[in-house]
């Protein structure tokens, strides 16, 4: 399994269908298991994945329509089941505490995990590491909805020709990254004279939403964009109506941001064949098109240069 992947592991809209189970994502980031939006069958579909639930680290709900939330009561009573040892950190708008308290405690068992709630207030940044840092900013839709973005620090990649040229090899390369600077065969070497910067890679989680400021700021420069696309451009006032995206509108999102990775989700089961999301989106992006299935992997793009 690769190290920066998203697993697919429900793709419906509102209601599930035979092929699409309610939405849920998890963002494999190193470390990391970022799960979003958990809809109601989401614990069996990580099993069919291959997915264990000490996979998870953090929870992020973009709000509490049950399409997105529904299989919260199974993934948390199955984080105590398999004693998962490590905190694992809870996202959700600030007004639905309430239905997360209803949906964590939904049944009785015995709690071991340490779930930690941490609710989003506002736009900002809910967590910074070494590994990146997690932020949220809101959408627009009926009930309070927010998106998220992880952002991984910028750094620098080594040159080995330029190392080689100036005789740096094993652990000297280690020394060079930690110091700055090291002296070889008489001769200052500076990091910068055998590196050069690397940008950090950007992941973007985008639900349900009319077009708003929040979507493209979370878009902006993302490596993998993963954004409903519950409608056709036929249904556009439909989309309107009831806060969501068309296919088109996604993906001019993707190409007015620079995105690299595409990932269309969240379809409305009025539509048949899926395709059809992804011909209406290479009408306006040139970039990797996605059209998620139920229990796909889809790795990030690998990094520029």
């Amino acid at each position: 399994m690769s190290g920066r992947e998203l697993v697919v592991l429900g793709t419906a809209s509102q209601a599930p269908t035979r092929t699409r189970n309610h939405n849920g994502y998890l963002l494999r980031w190193d470390g990391e298991g970022f799960l979003f939006d958990p809809g109601e069958g989401t614990q069996r579909q990580m099993l069919l994945a291959g997915v264990p639930s000490s996979a998870i680290t953090r929870i992020c709900l973009t709000h509490f329509h049950g399409d997105h939330c529904l299989g919260v009561p199974g993934i948390v009573q199955r984080l105590s089941l398999d004693g998962v040892a490590h905190p694992v950190i809870a996202h959700y708008p600030a007004s639905g505490r309430e239905f997360f308290a209803a949906l964590r405690y939904a049944s009785s068992f015995h709690e071991v995990a340490d779930v930690q709630e941490e609710p989003v207030e506002r736009d900002g940044v809910l967590a910074s590491g070494p590994s990146g840092v997690l932020e949220a900013l809101r959408l627009d839709h009926p009930v309070e909805a927010f998106g998220y973005r992880f952002t991984e620090p910028d750094g620098l990649r080594m040159l080995p020709g330029r190392l080689a040229e100036r005789g740096i090899s094993g652990p000297d390369v280690g020394r060079l990254q930690r110091e700055g600077a090291i002296v070889v065969s008489g001769r200052t070497v500076r990091l910068a004279d055998v590196s050069v910067p690397r940008r950090g890679q950007r992941f973007a989680f985008v639900m349900d939403t009319r077009l708003c400021d929040g979507v493209y700021a979370l878009a902006d420069g993302a490596d993998m964009l993963v954004i409903e696309s519950t409608f056709l451009t036929e249904d556009e006032s439909l989309a309107r109506t009831y806060g969501h995206l068309t296919a088109r509108q996604a993906a001019t999102v993707a190409a007015d941001c620079g995105v690299r990775k595409l990932v269309l989700t969240h379809f409305s089961q009025r539509y048949a064949d899926p395709a059809r999301f992804a011909a209406e989106a290479s009408e306006v992006f040139g970039g990797e098109i996605v059209v998620a299935a139920d229990l796909a992997r889809v790795p990030l793009p690998p990094r520029r240069g």
